[in-house]
């Protein structure tokens, strides 16, 4: 998924048996950083006063999910990892920070979207690592549930490039936007928007057919 003039991509693998009983939806949200903050990152160099849980707190990781409860390691020399559980939901985040190659990853699984903030939970991540770019899929395992209108837009600081979206046969839908600082980019914000929807019989469409294999902003 994602333009075809982007060389990053997202591939998706995707099996599945025949269609099961109908039940509430399982949502997965994954979130790819990159570009990290050289402040932020800096938290998770290991040195004598560190610790896993001190790396927890300081980047602001424990705030995302404030009941969850959470196992996490610290690498030596540098790196972070983190596995969380709350009920039936659970979390995980990889952090390598090196300059030149820094990158986070978020995923949560399990969680009611419609209870949780989408867009705060997104915004509570961005936070702990500010990256230049970074993207989101959310992925629904057997409903479509409006799933392209989930993740936020309106982000403090960024814009979405594009919006992709596409069906996976009997294992439900997923949906992701790559995001970059608007600091990065000479274009507004609501340019861009405003060409991703602009056209209202294509969207008109998205919710007659209850899918739409790709949208591109001009990006």
């Amino acid at each position: 998924m994602g333009s075809p003039v982007n060389s990053k991509k997202w591939y998706i693998y995707s099996a599945s048996a025949e269609n099961r009983s109908k039940s509430d939806a399982v949502y997965t949200l994954e979130m790819c950083m990159t570009g990290l903050d050289k402040k932020r990152a800096s938290v998770f160099y290991k040195t004598h006063a560190s610790s896993a849980n001190v790396m927890t707190e300081d980047s602001g990781i424990r705030k995302i999910l404030l009941q969850s409860e959470i196992c996490a390691f610290e690498f030596d020399a540098c790196g972070y990892s983190m596995n969380s559980v709350e009920r039936g939901a659970i979390s995980t985040i990889h952090v390598t920070q090196e300059d030149g190659f820094s990158y986070a990853s978020f995923e949560a699984a399990g969680y009611d979207f419609k209870m949780v903030n989408l867009a705060q939970l997104v915004e509570r991540v961005l936070a702990c690592f500010k990256p230049t770019e970074f993207s989101i899929a959310l992925h629904a395992d057997n409903v479509w549930d409006e799933l392209e209108y989930r993740i936020p837009l309106d982000l403090n600081g960024y814009f979405c490039k594009e919006r992709s979206f596409a069906m996976l046969g009997n294992d439900g839908f997923v949906t992701f936007h790559p995001f970059v600082r608007a600091a990065e980019v000479s274009v507004s914000p609501k340019s861009i928007l405003k060409y991703c929807w602009s056209d209202d019989e294509k969207e008109e469409k998205i919710l007659q057919h209850g899918y739409v294999p790709c949208l591109l902003s001009a990006l």
